[in-house]
């Protein structure tokens, strides 16, 4: 998969941001697929999609309160109006002159900045690099389903890179992570469980 420009940054710090598109624009990016924001001069900062929500307007709310909706009338709310949509991506590294650290970035992207989803060989990149250090960001964060967003980031590696020593590596961090922490680490592997062979 090549990168894809799927949105625009509406907010951002430096343990997240949230990110705005179209719904044509929808179809690409997923739950816990890992995500770029370049900001020039050799920096981007990578983030893993947390959330995606659908925001409603006051033509939707209408809508929906009359009653039967025409497949045309749904077909034109959802292709020529703009409907909010809205990602929000947690920050997990950043990359400084090719060289990746899966840190909080040192400065977060920019309102209106361009997020594209990584590629293949992005991802194989951003992967490889290091020893999980990320996974301490996903972990930390208790406002995002831990063990999906996990499940749905390692099962999206597995098919792209094709890589299953990683993936059995990954499984064994979290564990060692998560060892003490029973309730979490019961969440993440019955997570894992639903999408690993």
């Amino acid at each position: 998969m090549a990168s894809i420009q799927i949105g625009h940054l509406l907010r951002a710090s430096n343990t997240g941001f949230v990110a705005g598109c179209s719904v044509a624009q929808l179809e690409v990016p997923a739950l816990g697929m890992l995500v770029r924001a370049p900001l020039g001069d050799g920096y981007q900062v990578y983030g893993l999609i947390s959330d995606i929500h659908i925001e409603d307007d006051g033509l939707v709310r209408q809508l929906v309160t009359a009653g039967d909706i025409s497949p045309e009338v749904m077909q034109d709310n959802r292709e020529r109006r703009i409907v909010p949509v809205e990602m929000s991506v947690l920050a997990v590294g950043y990359e400084q002159d090719g060289a990746i650290f899966h840190l909080l970035p040192p400065r977060p992207p920019l309102s209106l900045d361009a997020l594209f989803l990584a590629s293949d060989a992005e991802l194989a990149k951003f992967t490889g690099a290091g020893r999980f250090g990320y996974f301490r960001h996903i972990l930390r964060d208790v406002n995002i389903p831990t063990g999906e967003v996990l499940a749905a980031h390692i099962l999206d590696v597995k098919q792209r890179t094709k890589n299953k020593k990683w993936v059995e590596q990954a499984i064994q961090e979290l564990i060692a992570l998560l060892r003490d922490d029973y309730p979490t680490l019961m969440a993440v592997l019955g997570a894992l469980g639903e999408v690993m062979d």
